[in-house]
């Protein structure tokens, strides 16, 4: 079932108006407006509890989207993974890196290099 997004689109159910006294003529009709108000009454209460338990379901569902918004947001603002990573080879490069494979099989004895 698909809930509407906004709460206009869905407003909350209103009791039925009770009549007065003055509204019953006395004579014992049936039914009566007292029995009629009653029976609006049941209607009104089944509509409400659709009604709270839509609304219910809808900020579960704004809640779960600004959970889920608040995990995208910290995944973005957390340090990249690799860079736990950077003295595990020792060069201070990320584990990934190319620089980091390069010197892993190297010895720390260095060896000239001439400028290319």
């Amino acid at each position: 079932m698909s809930l509407p997004p906004h709460l206009e689109d869905d407003p909350r159910p209103l009791p039925p108006e009770r009549p007065s006294n003055e509204d019953c003529c006395q004579s014992g009709c049936s039914p009566c407006i007292f029995d009629l108000y009653d029976e609006e009454v049941d209607r009104w209460r089944a509509a409400l509890a659709a009604w709270e338990a839509r609304e219910a379901a809808r900020q579960a569902a704004a809640a779960q989207g600004r959970e889920k918004g608040h995990k995208q947001a910290s995944a973005a603002k957390a340090p990249a993974s690799g860079a736990a990573s950077t003295k595990a080879s020792g060069s201070g490069q990320p584990a990934g890196s190319s620089k980091a494979k390069a010197h892993a099989g190297t010895s720390t004895k260095r060896t000239a290099e001439t400028p290319g």
